[in-house]
This record gives structure tokens, sequence and C-alpha cells, in this order.
């Protein structure tokens, strides 16, 4: 992020550096807090530039971003303040000598009004004159009063390409047709609908698409940035499906060898089962900070607080006896979920499994807050030496429909967002595809399960062995049908 004094540019010759492509400017110009600066975050990806709030007039000076590709920048944003007094401004700069409207604002920027009561108005039309279009960001919130009429006129007078971009159209209170009825009346027919805080698919293209039918002589140009762009998410699902994949082979191949002396014991066994429960939420809540970063997002950044998926991720009881019956009922293992499965099953612990090699590799859970009853009786007759504790299906279930939900969220979710949301778990219904992709990966994972040594311990993907990484892709190739399906269209 660099400051921009007004009327001067960075690069005077208006290419990319090193690759003698003409760089694309473009100015993102609007009313006060129409969220100019979320756009930007959003289309950039960038969380960290400037600053996203609900008070008026937060951008005050001008600041420039770059859309880079491959290393080089190919579109150069212009962050602008905020337009306050288009109304006396447009009446004033009406009255001013000059043959043409871009003359008579050449003239107000001439002027000592530019230097004082319109100082960031002129701002704006000073980087407008100087760029190749514009996007005007519209806050369909707001009612259609005159004052943005003089706003469009003004902005007109520069005899720019400008690019109306519809911003909170999701909103209950949007008024989406009357804006667009205004704005076809001044002559702008090409409209972009893209809302910041929750851009839908393919928002980003149409907007890059539409900007080219204004831009003729860059339309190839912006038709590579729209495919880039759609590159890097179509990577950055793979990526993301990867990384919940890993977790979730990560998860099945924890364990936790245990003496049975341990087990007998109440307080011990309750204390071996909090152990294990510790390392497995621990190891979520670092798969869930990695999938914001990959999005770019921050966990803790208090103006741009976590996603209601997330949030209601950081609550999840992971062991809640209730969610772990219905995931066990989406998951095809019936009612018995927490309840014993024939010989293989020894012991119920909410969620997690208690066993010994075949013998006791069953996978049961829930029924500890009751007491061991007769479980702990064969228990005792029965468990020699040592055992090993692990993660129940029905949990991995649990675990891997709420990181897609996430991954699908923050698929969704613009940077440019703020406020909280509450965060409720979801209570999604799956499409059959959706359930049985989610089923399949984790039944995949069962491989993992005498591989102990398939846990996280520093190694990167290909110092790990082929075996782990065949499972992860195929699990992560589940994952990712499991989002194609519809899941992320929710």
């Amino acid at each position: 992020m660099t400051a921009v004094t007004p009327g001067r540019r960075t690069e005077p010759t208006g290419t990319a550096s090193g690759s003698g492509t003409a760089l694309l400017r473009i100015a993102v110009v609007g009313h006060t807090n129409a969220g100019k600066t979320s756009l930007l975050r959003t289309l950039t990806r960038r969380v960290d530039f400037g600053e996203v709030s609900d008070r008026p007039g937060t951008t005050r000076h001008v600041e420039q971003i770059d859309l880079r590709i491959d290393g080089e920048p190919a579109v150069r944003f212009y962050d602008t303040p905020g337009l306050e007094d288009a109304v006396t401004l447009w009446a004033h700069v009406a009255r001013l000598p000059g043959d043409s409207r871009p003359a008579r604002v050449r003239a107000f920027l001439q002027g000592p009004e530019a230097q004082a009561a319109f100082e960031q108005e002129a701002k704006v039309l000073r980087l407008l004159l100087d760029a190749d279009a514009a996007f005007l960001v519209i806050d369909t919130r707001e009612p259609v009063l005159p004052k943005y009429r003089d706003e469009v006129e003004l902005l007109g007078a520069c005899a720019r390409p400008v690019l109306p971009v519809l911003n909170f159209i999701a909103h209950g209170a949007s008024r989406e047709p009357q804006w667009r009825a205004m704005l076809s009346d001044a002559g702008l027919h090409a409209v972009v609908r893209f809302d910041a805080a929750a851009p839908f698919t393919g928002a980003e293209r149409d907007l890059y698409q539409d900007l080219g039918t204004l831009l003729p002589e860059r339309r190839e140009t912006l038709r590579g940035v729209a495919a880039h762009l759609q590159a890097e998410a179509t990577a950055r699902r793979a990526a993301a499906c990867q990384a919940v994949a890993g977790a979730l082979v990560a998860a099945a191949a924890l364990r936790r060898t245990v003496a049975t002396a341990q087990l007998i014991d109440p307080q011990r066994r309750a204390g071996e089962v909090r152990a294990l429960r510790t390392t497995l939420e621990d190891d979520v809540r670092a798969g869930t900070a990695a999938l914001l970063r990959l999005y770019g997002f921050r966990p803790d950044d208090a103006a741009e607080p976590p996603l209601p998926a997330l949030e209601g991720l950081a609550q999840l009881d992971l062991f809640n006896p209730e969610m772990l019956r219905q995931a066990g009922l989406r998951l095809g293992q019936g009612a018995a979920v927490g309840a014993a499965l024939g010989a293989a099953a020894d012991l119920a612990v909410g969620g997690l499994s208690l066993g010994a090699g075949a013998l006791l590799g069953g996978t049961v859970g829930g029924a500890l807050a009751q007491g061991l009853g007769p479980l702990g009786r064969r228990l005792a007759g029965r468990l020699r030496g040592q055992q090993d504790l692990t993660v129940e299906e029905a949990v991995l279930y649990l675990l891997a429909e709420r990181q897609i939900a996430l991954v699908a969220a923050l698929e969704g979710r613009g940077h440019g967002a703020v406020g909280k949301v509450a965060a409720e778990p979801t209570q999604t219904v799956l499409t059959t595809d959706e359930a049985d992709a989610l089923r399949t990966a984790v039944r995949a994972t069962r491989a993992a399960r005498s591989h102990p040594e398939w846990r996280p311990s520093g190694a990167r993907r290909g110092a790990w062995p082929p075996a782990r990484d065949a499972l992860v892709d195929r699990v992560a190739a589940q994952l990712e049908r499991a989002l194609g399906a519809g899941f992320a269209g929710r």
C-alpha cells in the first residue's frame, strides 16, 4: 500500500515494472462510505489494505494497490476519498469557462476552491482525469437522492469510462431497481452487481468482462486477468481441500497408548480422554487458522471478524453426544453410534475409541457420561497391558462437514466485511451427492488407523510416505466433489 500525492503518479510511464505492458489504472470513486476500500480489499484479497469502518469519511487520502499476475502489476487501483458535496461543486464547475466539460473540470482544479472547500473532491477529479477508467461504487441501501445524480454528472465531466458497481445488493434494504433506473437515465447502462462483503460466484469475472466492454483496447488484457483469477480460485480450493484432507488423515491416525490400569480408574481414564480431545481440538484450531491464511483472512482482526462458520467452529463441541449421534446417522452408521457395535466394541468414551489391534479396534461413542456399565465389566475382564485411544468416524465426519462448510463460507466472504455475526452451528441438509462424497472421504481415512506415524511432525508434503500422500489425494478429491456438488452455493 502506497500513499499517492494527488496529481502525481508513482510510475509516469504507466507500464508494469519490467514488462513493458501498459498498466491499467482504475480510479475507485463514489460517495462517502459506499464501500470503496471494501471492494479493493476483496478484489486484491488484501485484508490489511486501508481502513474499513462504518464511520463516514474513513479514507481521506488517495491510496494505491496493485493487482499482480505472476509477480507483475497488471491493474493499479486508486482508492479515493468520498465525494461529499457534489451538488454545490457541480453547480460551480458548470459555470466555469471552457469549451468542454473536461476543460471546465481542469479550470476548477486550477482555482483556489480545489485547495479549500472542495479539496477532497479535487483529489478525486484530478486522479480520474489521469486514469483509464473508474469504478463508481454505489451503496444500494441508500435512497437515490439528487446529490447522487450530481455525482454521476460530475464524474462524467471527466470524460473517462465509468462502470457503476452496485454494492450491498444482498442487504434487505437494497434499492437496486431504483439505482439502475437512475444510472440508465444518466446513460450508464453497463452496471455490475458486486457485493464487497459477500461476493457471489462469477461476480469478479463479470466485473472485468464488463470493464472490457468499456475499454475495448484492453479487452484481451482484462480477459487474461479474469482467467488468472479463476485459475487462482481453483488452485486455492484445491489447496483448501488438501489441507482439510491432511487434517482428517492426521485425526484418523491420532492415537494415545494408555495402560489398562489408567482406563479402569475413572479419574485417570477421564484425564486420558481429555488429553486426546485436547490434541484433536488443537489440531482443529491450527487447521482453521491455516484455511484463514490461505483465503487471506486474519482470525484476530477485530475489524474483520471471523466468519459465522469459524465462530461456530470455535465453539463447536466435536464430542457432543447429540451431534455425534446425528453425524453417525449421516455417516450411515444408523442409531448404533454411541452404543456397542458387536464384539469390536469395548469402551464408549464420547467420540473416542479404545482398541488394541484387530480385536479392539471398534468405533463407539457417547456413553462415558453414564458410566461404564456392562462395557466396564467386559473391560475389566478382557483388557490387558496397553490399549490405544483413537478418534471415531462420527467425529471425523462432523469435522469434515464443518471444515468444508468453512471453506464454502470463506469463498463467499468479501475481505471488506465488518461486524460480527451470531455464531450458530449450520443446520444445512446436504444433498445425496454431497453426503456421499463426505462419507467416502471419511471412510477412506480408515487406512490411516494403523499408521500413527502419519501424524504431523514437521514433515511436509513430499517428505511423507507415498501411501499417505496418495490417501490425502483421494480424500481431497472427495472433498472437492462435495464442494463442487453445490455445498459452496448455499
